[in-house]
């Protein structure tokens, strides 16, 4: 009963947290009529295999740095994708993992990048499972292409120290100087700047790593285990309808911003008002599951954010909300004027069901980018 406590207030820690900023695997579940449903409401009664080297997605919530962390320290992650059998959804977005650094390192000379090792022994699922695992990731490069890297990177200084010196001694000696040498000058002063550039390659230091909320990381599962399937109606997210209102999502894309970064969710309204009450695109806005809210975004698609909707307009346009991390769970809502309250609240998750296969993979592609998780250098460090 502690560990079950002990869990659910670790879980809770998490979300507030957020707010304010590869040995056998078996599952189990244990029900408490004070947090989850009855099974028959959450479960087909059918399982899917988690199967040995699976890989789940997911995002930390607090900084985790090659530098600074130490290992033994803990730390939670939440699942950001849906992990999908072909009988249904087995472990759904949402599910909060616990993890342990089991190594880290920090940068070091010759190039030697810094890396984190990760462990992770549990999940705790949205309806209160609790299930054990064992998982595994790793920001370490295999040695050999580790090596590959630093040799390339030194000859490039090596390299890079020679042409300087070269072209130092043309410029210091002249042309005439280097003709009447046969060109000992030139090679003299290459000579000179590939020590120069070698002596660069011993000093330089590698990157350190830094892990940050919304960064992506992906854990591979270590060995196989039956689970519940869930049913769909279980996971359908909490809605707000206001009588009369009818708003539809229809699309959901996923866009950079100015800067390049995937941050920007557009959305493709079909807007029915019969109610008595007049709004506008400004009275729309996103919230996700921290309660944290995104207003409409001028850089994105603004068909929509400055039209009025009077009662008994209709109305279909695209909107834009610029937000932290597209891959959190939010809700449309509808601000009342008078009020400055939420009069509708439509989910974004139960709209994406029904979004089209390809828009799901052009989603995927815009968000799934290459991460290295190294830190930017400081100017201000020597």
């Amino acid at each position: 009963m502690r560990k079950r406590l002990a869990t659910i207030l670790a879980a809770s820690i998490l979300l507030m947290n957020t707010a304010i900023a590869e040995t056998p695997f078996q599952g189990h579940a244990e029900y408490d009529d004070e947090y989850t449903q009855p099974e028959k409401e959450l479960y087909t009664g059918k399982t899917e295999t988690l199967e040995k080297r699976d890989v789940i997605e997911m995002t930390v919530s607090q900084v985790l740095d090659g530098s600074f962390s130490l290992e033994g320290d803990e730390f939670f992650a939440e699942v950001t994708s849906d992990v999908i059998g072909d009988k249904g959804v087995i472990i759904p977005k949402g599910t909060v993992a616990h993890g342990t650094i089991i190594q880290t390192s920090e940068a070091k000379r010759l190039g030697r990048d810094g890396y984190l090792d990760l462990s992770f022994d549990y999940l705790v699922t949205p309806d209160g499972r609790e299930i054990p695992i064992e998982g595994k990731m790793s920001t370490k490069l295999h040695p050999l292409k580790a090596a590959t890297k630093i040799v390339a990177t030194d000859i490039g200084y090596t390299a890079v120290g020679g042409v300087a010196g070269g072209l130092f001694a043309l410029q210091a000696l002249g042309i005439e100087a280097a003709i009447a040498s046969q060109g000992y000058t030139l090679a003299g002063g290459a000579a000179l700047g590939g020590t120069i550039g070698l002596g660069m390659s011993l000093y330089r230091k590698g990157k350190n790593v830094l892990i940050a909320p919304g960064d992506e990381i992906k854990v591979r599962i270590l060995s196989d285990v039956e689970l519940p399937v869930y049913k769909d109606e279980a996971l359908k997210q909490h809605e707000i309808n206001f009588p009369g209102l009818d708003i539809r999502i229809a699309n959901i894309l996923y866009e950079k911003d100015p800067f390049g970064e995937v941050n920007t969710i557009t959305l493709s309204l079909s807007i029915s008002n019969m109610s008595k009450k007049a709004f506008s695109g400004m009275d729309l806005a996103l919230v996700n599951d921290y309660n944290a809210v995104f207003n409409p975004s001028i850089f994105g698609d603004t068909k929509l954010l400055f039209s009025q909707f009077k009662p008994g307009d209709r109305y279909a346009g695209k909107i834009s909300f610029a937000v932290n991390n597209v891959k959190q769970s939010f809700w449309l809502i509808v601000n009342d004027r008078a009020s400055n309250k939420p009069i509708a609240k439509i989910s974004l998750d139960n709209a994406y069901k029904n979004v089209s296969k390809d828009i799901k993979k052009r989603n995927d592609k815009m968000r799934k980018k290459k991460k290295n998780y190294y830190k930017e250098d400081s100017p201000f460090d020597l």
